[in-house]
């Protein structure tokens, strides 16, 4: 009663609406403790408030970070976000220098897009001593940039960052980015890159977020990922690596000052080289149809060669012949028309079915078993020669700042096995055979199971369409699935050989050639008259005389008399 006498109900209303304020402010506050990952649902229309408290004096800056995988989310300065004081990405992040005296802090996470975003993020703290990452920023809105940007397409992912500057204290004026180049400037700085691969074949949000954790700061950087080039100030501050679509990847960057023995890390960033939006071709729905079919009869061809090859000399011809047309012909098309991917992929199995006849009609007219088994060689070159420039030899500074030296390296090796195969042309045909098989039923496999197995020969297919691939860093991830494809891989390959050797060791070397055979059939008939088949008429003059039959009227031969009892 005596509330209701002291506040009347118009004063009453206002002060309810104030605690309700209040009230819903406080639930879309959530507590961030340094070094301490915390889970935040963004709902639509709604703006949550990152809080940090009691942060140490000795503190000179903070980085904060939240990462979704599928949408964006917008991190800002203030609660309404514009575009100096905010990042919108799936990997956002910002910088705050922190003031004389400041023991908190308080950023604002939003959904630009009206969806409820669900992420993760955390705030690290650095010293004075400790570069700044991106302050000399002189490309995006933001004064500060710490975040790291990635561009991707089919054939190679492009990361890029800001450069850092020399930390300072509290209250102190920063020191002048562009002022000199001596070494006691930010030119000083080194930039150590790193790449991080999350689990093959694993989409869901929580493999990211675990991966993201791993990685977030400078300790779980060093300590899991793998360090792949180290930049120099004077160098620009990009890095180019093979897309891997599907395959999920986290980037980070670690700026270093060697004189001080210090470093801060920037703001990582994932990318799965593929869309989660897409409908069409997006991560989750990353195989064509059309190329499923293809490789799955590919397999199936590569698993008969395997074990059949020689013994079905002419299948193997076919099979060899087409691969080796399909595949330069659909550099050739790709480089030259705009055509859609599956008519390519349909022309190029047209123009593989006539490559293969072709190499198998030369070997029936001419009998020239050498020249098929030197093509047959060719493929197998092909193969080891991608296999070797897979390796981490593939990524030295020799091959990739020089597209001569590594064709004419990839050339040597491919041309180099055919010469083993003039002197041991059959066990060289059945080990290709085995090798190129196997292979085969691998390339089938990574159609439904993505294994890196398959960029053996698409690193040498990408470097053929794209002539800025060669800047490309082409490591790939190498886990349980890709060990247990390597056996299989090894495994079908021997057992293929052996049997085939075993098979074959009492058979001719080569199947004779059929044309060569019926020429000498033909003359064999011509000269000796004892053999009955050379009183026997030709097949054209057989088919003339049963026309004939057909046509012509018999007539009778005369008078016929009964026969008498």
């Amino acid at each position: 009663m005596c509330l209701w006498i002291c506040f009347p109900p118009p004063l009453m209303l206002l002060l309810l609406s104030s605690l309700r304020e209040v009230q819903a402010q406080a639930e879309n506050r959530v507590i961030f403790l340094p070094g301490m990952f915390q889970d935040v649902s963004v709902s639509q229309n709604e703006t949550v408030q990152a809080f940090v408290s009691s942060i140490p004096s000795d503190v000179a800056f903070v980085t904060v970070q939240f990462h979704t995988q599928r949408h964006n989310a917008t991190l800002s300065y203030a609660r309404v976000p514009s575009l100096s004081v905010s990042l919108t990405a799936v990997d956002s992040g910002l910088l705050s220098v922190l003031k004389l005296g400041q023991t908190s802090l308080s950023l604002y996470l939003s959904s630009p897009n009206g969806d409820t975003v669900t992420g993760t993020g955390v705030i690290l703290p650095y010293f004075s001593a400790d570069p700044v990452p991106g302050a000399c920023n002189i490309e995006s809105n933001l004064d500060i940039d710490p975040n790291v940007y990635i561009h991707y397409n089919l054939y190679e992912t492009t990361i890029r960052f800001a450069p850092a500057n020399l930390g300072y204290k509290r209250g102190e004026t920063p020191p002048v980015c562009d002022e000199s180049t001596e070494s006691s400037t930010h030119w000083r700085l080194q930039y150590d890159i790193y790449q991080y691969f999350l689990p093959e074949n694993d989409l869901s949000e929580r493999s990211l977020f675990s991966g993201i954790q791993a990685v977030a700061d400078i300790q779980g950087i060093t300590d899991n990922a793998k360090r792949v080039i180290t930049l120099l100030s004077t160098d620009k501050t990009t890095a180019v690596f093979n897309s891997i679509p599907g395959q999920g990847v986290v980037y980070a960057v670690i700026v270093r000052d060697p004189l001080l023995n210090t470093s801060a890390s920037y703001i990582p960033v994932h990318t799965y080289g593929c869309s989660f939006a897409s409908t069409l071709d997006g991560c989750e729905t990353l195989g064509k149809i059309s190329t499923k079919v293809f490789f799955t009869i590919a397999g199936l061809a590569g698993l008969f060669v395997c074990f059949f090859g020689h013994r079905f000399f002419k299948c193997e011809l076919f099979c060899m012949g087409f691969s080796f047309a399909a595949f330069f012909f659909f550099v050739l098309i790709t480089q030259t028309t705009q055509l859609d991917y599956n008519i390519r992929l349909t022309v190029t199995a047209v123009i593989g079915v006539v490559g293969g006849v072709l190499l198998v009609m030369s070997w029936w007219r001419f009998g020239s078993v050498m020249a098929c088994v030197i093509v047959v060689g060719l493929m197998l070159g092909f193969l080891i020669a991608s296999t070797v420039l897979f390796t981490p030899l593939g990524d030295l500074n020799v091959f990739r700042q020089s597209d001569v030296v590594f064709w004419l390296t990839f050339c040597c090796i491919m041309i180099v096995i055919p010469l083993v195969f003039v002197r041991w042309p059959r066990e060289g045909n059945i080990t290709t055979c085995g090798i190129v098989g196997a292979y085969a039923v691998i390339l089938a496999v990574n159609a439904y199971i993505y294994t890196s197995l398959s960029f053996i020969t698409l690193n040498i297919l990408k470097r053929l369409l794209n002539t800025n691939f060669s800047s490309v860093f082409t490591d790939v991830p190498f886990q349980t699935i890709d060990y247990v494809m390597i056996s299989v891989w090894v495994v079908l390959g021997v057992c293929g050989i052996v049997l085939q050797l075993y098979r074959e060791r009492s058979r001719p070397f080569f199947p004779p050639s059929p044309y060569l055979m019926w020429l000498q059939e033909r003359e064999r008939r011509k000269t000796n008259v004892l053999d009955p088949s050379h009183h026997f008429p030709s097949l054209p003059n057989r088919l003339l005389a049963r026309i004939r039959q057909l046509t012509r009227r018999m007539e009778p031969a005369g008078e016929h008399t009964p026969l008498l009892l």
